[in-house]
């Protein structure tokens, strides 16, 4: 892939400077050709200017790579999450969902906003060519696919700096990723067998919604180096997971338990059905923070990263020796564009690093 970018790099170099003579319009028109992910050949404007995101996970990187660059929502954020975006972003319009089964693209609004290029990012499924490929004839607007899993987050943020002309704050978001998992490298190094906490992960209302082990929705678990307490025969890799029952969680009796917000984080202490689980008995269950998207997953994105920082403080503390509340600030800033308070900062936490504290 570098070896890639460095040809279009060159190609963008030619382009644009190809005539000393050009005028501004000439080299507005300018081509080049990109390979993505799925390699895919598209000829994309040498100067883009607006992206229309196809998905959260599309919207969610572009935004911290160069929010100014967002033609439109895939789908508008809202609630308390726009509490993390300037009035110009909260405003912008609504593309919907461009494929998949619950297809809703509003054709009228995204041709009204005129992007120079549809971007989906993510994990890899089967028939993404294909996708994109109907995509770009259905609209008749270049579509390009950038693999983005936890794995690969820095290279697709230098790709996309490349594309967007933002390199300077896509390599520091690249370094920042970069460094959070040589850090868990290196911790889950040091941890031995016998001290890796069994985690359960339990989503909506009842909890018993869990992204078991194998869910790319659970993969902060494994990257911290503890263990996935949910092992299930089928893992679903769709938002809610594989639905447990309680007599299968006893069976499973996890170290620790954490919980998505809008759950039962306020009763499970109380609840004489959790009261014979290890977690409630010792006060280890905690609420994953949100904000303005989730630390774990829902969608898993980029918030994984400081999610990586908050999960293994929480549970190991000596192995991950952060000052959570200075990190996450930290984070908020270079990702979100965003200054936390240090009130807000310990909203976020009173359920789980702070958890009696505030």
């Amino acid at each position: 892939m570098k070896k890639k970018m460095l040809l279009i790099s060159a190609l963008i170099f030619i382009s644009v400077c190809s005539g000393c003579g050009a005028t501004e319009t000439e080299t507005e028109n300018e081509t080049f050709i990109f390979t993505d992910s799925c390699a895919r050949e598209v000829e994309l404007p040498v100067n883009i200017k607006k992206v229309a995101p196809s998905g959260s996970m599309a919207q969610i990187i572009v935004y911290t790579a160069a929010p100014e660059m967002l033609a439109g929502w895939s789908s508008n954020p809202g609630g308390m999450q726009f509490d993390y975006f300037p009035e110009k972003y909260r405003n912008l319009p609504e593309f919907g969902q461009f494929y998949g089964g619950n297809v809703s693209l509003n054709m009228e609004t995204l041709i009204a906003a005129a992007p120079d290029v549809i971007i989906d990012m993510g994990d890899k499924k089967p028939g993404a060519a294909d996708d994109m490929d109907a995509i770009q004839e259905q609209t008749g607007i270049p579509a390009i696919f950038i693999e983005a899993t936890l794995e690969t987050y820095p290279e697709a943020y230098r790709v996309l700096g490349e594309l967007l002309g933002a390199q300077e704050q896509t390599e520091l978001i690249a370094r920042y990723i970069e460094g959070v998992l040589a850090d868990a490298v290196n911790a889950n190094a040091k941890l031995d067998p016998s001290e890796r906490l069994t985690v359960m992960f339990g989503t909506g209302r009842s909890g018993l919604d869990c992204n078991a082990k194998g869910s790319i929705h659970a993969a902060v678990i494994d990257a911290v180096g503890a263990v996935n307490a949910v092992e299930v025969p089928e893992v679903s890799n769709a938002g809610g997971g594989n639905t447990v029952s309680m007599e299968q969680l006893l069976l499973f009796d996890p170290d620790v338990i954490l919980l998505s917000g809008g759950g039962p984080y306020e009763t499970v202490g109380d609840d004489p059905l959790w009261s014979g689980l290890s977690a409630i008995e010792n006060g280890r269950y905690y609420e994953i923070p949100f904000g303005p998207y989730h630390f774990i997953a829902n969608p898993p994105s980029v918030n994984q990263i400081i999610g990586i920082k908050w999960l293994g403080n929480l549970l190991y503390p000596d192995l991950y020796p952060y000052d959570i509340l200075t990190e996450i600030r930290v984070f908020y800033k270079l990702f979100w564009h965003y200054e936390l308070t240090d009130d807000e900062a310990r909203s976020l936490l009173a359920n789980s690093t702070l958890k009696g504290m505030v």
